[in-house]
């Protein structure tokens, strides 16, 4: 067990609160839509936009990519400062990137590891794979080069979207299951893709081009804070660069859709517009005017954000796996057995499903609270 000042991926050694609630509020958010009692009762909200287009929750993914561009910053400039020597992080960026890989591929798998379909991307994969090279590129270029690498790998992905033309279809399709993104999928991972999308993955091989610009994104607003702006300048600019990608994001979205599912372009760049507002009001509130008592459990959660996510998955995986004997001699999953017990019985549908999910949360807390008080910070 180590504290977790040393990695980008949990906690920053500049006690950038701000950062440390908006990474907690994002797991938390990542819990409750990952967990409704009933995949049948969802507020909108709480579900992907079905293709084109954006929810709340769509936004939860890339703020992370974002929060974890920002740490990789304030971490690294650390190290540097202290004279770690390069080849030192490149060992701490391969055994994060790996760990973060195969606890992905093992929630994927959990319990039963069917080889033969067993899914190999994922969320945590994408998180590693971004991270990986969003630490390269800081440690080898500058700003300016910085700025280089997010346009050139937005157009990169938008012109292979737009003008490669793939067997059944010309170029310029943005068609769900039938674009030049979901195709490589198709040909590259085969069975080894998400089982509700196939043939194609949510968190595929091109489109994950775009989600490492949207950690980059994150990689300069880490520049800009570590910066000897004041504060109030800070603030107003981080919110001024927001609603400008955010215009230009909506902009884009006349050629290239907004669209999570194959994260575009101007998806890329909207969700780091919003990044950007939603951190500066943190840091204005957090920060500056000192409002931290009620963000409390938000810094509970992110200090062991990696760590309650995998945790939270083989909980949600293993409620529905273990069966209990119900009243009628029918089994029946120990979710749906709660659901029932807890939430269904006295709430309509949608309601005891959003209160299952915040139950979740609730119990996950605990879980990060006991954690938190024992001073065990597990390292990635």
């Amino acid at each position: 067990m180590n504290t977790p000042n040393d990695n980008p991926l949990q906690k920053l050694s500049g006690r950038l609160v701000s950062l440390d609630v908006f990474r907690g509020a994002t797991i938390a958010a990542m819990i409750l839509v990952n967990n409704p009692g009933s995949w049948s009762h969802i507020y909108s909200p709480l579900e992907h936009a079905e293709w084109n287009g954006w929810t709340f929750t769509d936004l939860i993914f890339p703020f992370f990519l974002f929060i974890v561009g920002v740490a990789i910053v304030y971490a690294f400039s650390r190290h540097l400062k202290e004279g770690l020597p390069k080849k030192s992080l490149y060992i701490k960026i391969v055994r994060r990137t790996l760990i973060l890989f195969a606890l992905g591929v093992f929630l994927n798998g959990f319990p039963f590891f069917e080889l033969s379909t067993l899914r190999f991307l994922g969320v945590l994969q994408r998180i590693a794979i971004c991270y990986f090279f969003a630490s390269v590129i800081f440690l080898h270029s500058d700003v300016k080069g910085q700025v280089y690498w997010i346009i050139g790998l937005l157009l990169a992905y938008w012109g292979l979207m737009e003008w490669m033309p793939f067997p059944g279809a010309g170029a310029d399709v943005f068609e769900k299951g039938r674009n030049f993104s979901n195709y490589l999928d198709q040909i590259i991972l085969g069975n080894h893709v998400w089982q509700y999308s196939k043939p194609w993955d949510p968190e595929g091989i091109v489109s994950t081009l775009p989600a490492i610009a949207t950690t980059l994104f994150g990689v300069l607003t880490g520049h800009f804070l570590r910066g000897k702006k004041t504060p109030i300048e800070k603030t107003a600019y981080m919110l001024l660069m927001g609603n400008f990608l955010l215009w230009l994001g909506t902009f884009w979205n006349y050629w290239m859709p907004i669209n999570k599912s194959i994260w575009t372009s101007s998806y890329s760049v909207t969700m780091a517009g919003l990044a950007l507002i939603v951190l500066s009001f943190c840091y204005f509130f957090i920060d500056i005017k000192g409002y931290q008592k009620w963000a409390k459990p938000f810094i509970v959660y992110g200090t062991n954000a990696i760590t309650i996510f995998v945790l939270s998955g083989i909980l949600g995986k293993s409620t529905i796996l273990i069966k209990l004997n119900a009243s009628n001699g029918e089994t029946i999953a120990l979710k749906t057995w709660l659901y029932n017990l807890l939430y269904a019985s006295w709430l309509d549908p949608i309601n005891a499903s959003l209160a299952y999910a915040i139950g979740f949360i609730v119990f996950m807390f605990l879980v990060a609270w006991v954690m938190y008080r024992k001073k065990i910070f597990i390292k990635i």
